[in-house]
């Protein structure tokens, strides 16, 4: 497996991770926990070095399960996990924002506990928190890695305003936002920004939440549980007009031999060196599809005649409900 680094001072890592939170939630019936063992563990055999929990996934028990797959590789791997919520007592309480540095430290502690690590390697801010300034957030961290407890700060879904505020007072490694063929805000003010910076990118959802596989139709319904049911760009309708995004890349496949999934890592790969998406899965047989994207090889001529064609594409639906999105900073 390929590395890259996360911007100029951040973790060595796959170019290709691991996101482990369908492993427990949001994504229907939970999998049998030694089965999702086995998976975490032969994703490190495959040299992916790189993978995404948080405390809010579960809550807690996504935490709890990386942590258990992945105590024998400590030294060899980057767990990335995070914080931003007040999930209540036991994780009853929902899921408001709290983003106050007393907060933050709780959930560092915990973190580290249900991970089994003496160090957090990248610690995202979840969502941006209105109620609390980001120049607080980044000086909560910046405590936590001066003690020895974090390696890395990131943010998610944050805007450029915000990166550029808490990189003045703690230099932020990575920021992680949704970004695929369908869904390419970050390309307007993020990247260029994280270029400026030095800042590295990840890339979550980098297949659509599945979409982009091809595997998902007009017809597909989703299991009780499984939160796409509720998201407005997997209605039927919008699954069926979004259909020709999946069929652009699944004519470009077949020339490269590749998967539309394939293709869709492989133009994320393609867009920065220090881009290092996070494609989910709980089955091994997606795992090695998803990893075999490190071998697709998308030259200048692909991207352009790809990203030329993706933009007379109306993509329909938007990729959260309007409360949901509110939570973003973007």
């Amino acid at each position: 497996m390929q590395t890259r680094r996360l911007g100029s001072d951040g973790p060595v890592v796959s170019a290709i991770g691991l996101g482990c939170m369908g492993m427990n939630h949001h994504r229907g019936a939970v999998p049998d926990r030694g089965e999702m063992i086995a998976l975490l563990r032969g994703a490190v055999e495959r040299g992916v070095s790189f993978f995404d929990t948080a405390e809010v996934y579960g809550p807690f028990t996504n935490e709890a399960l990386v942590g258990d797959a992945l105590a024998p590789f400590r030294g060899e791997v980057v767990i990335a996990t995070k914080f931003g919520f007040d999930l209540g007592p036991g994780g009853k309480g929902g899921a408001a924002l709290d983003s106050r540095p007393a907060r933050i430290r709780q959930v560092a502690e915990a973190s580290l506990r249900r991970l089994r690590v003496d160090a957090i390697d990248l610690f995202y801010q979840h969502r941006v928190d209105p109620a609390v300034p980001i120049e607080e957030v980044a000086g909560a961290v910046r405590d936590l890695i001066a003690e020895g407890k974090v390696r890395h700060f990131g943010l998610s879904e944050a805007g450029a305003g915000t990166i550029r505020r808490a990189h003045a007072v703690q230099p932020v490694a990575a920021i992680q936002n949704e970004y695929s063929p369908w869904w390419r805000r970050p390309e307007q003010q993020i990247l260029p920004l994280c270029d400026e910076l030095g800042i590295g990118f990840v890339p979550y959802s980098p297949l659509g939440r599945g979409y982009l596989t091809g595997s998902i139709d007009g017809t597909t319904v989703f299991a009780d549980g499984d939160n796409r049911a509720t998201l407005p760009r997997f209605t039927p309708e919008a699954r069926r007009a979004n259909r020709a995004l999946v069929d652009l890349l699944e004519q470009l496949g077949r020339r490269q031999g590749a998967t539309p999934a394939q293709i869709a890592l492989a133009w994320l790969l393609a867009k920065r060196p220090w881009i290092v998406p996070i494609p989910g899965t709980t089955r091994l047989s997606r795992l090695e599809e998803n990893l075999g994207a490190a071998q697709v090889a998308l030259d200048a001529a692909d991207l352009e005649e790809l990203e030329t064609a993706a933009a007379g594409i109306a993509i329909q639906g938007n990729r959260y409900p309007e409360a949901v999105e509110a939570m973003t900073g973007l």
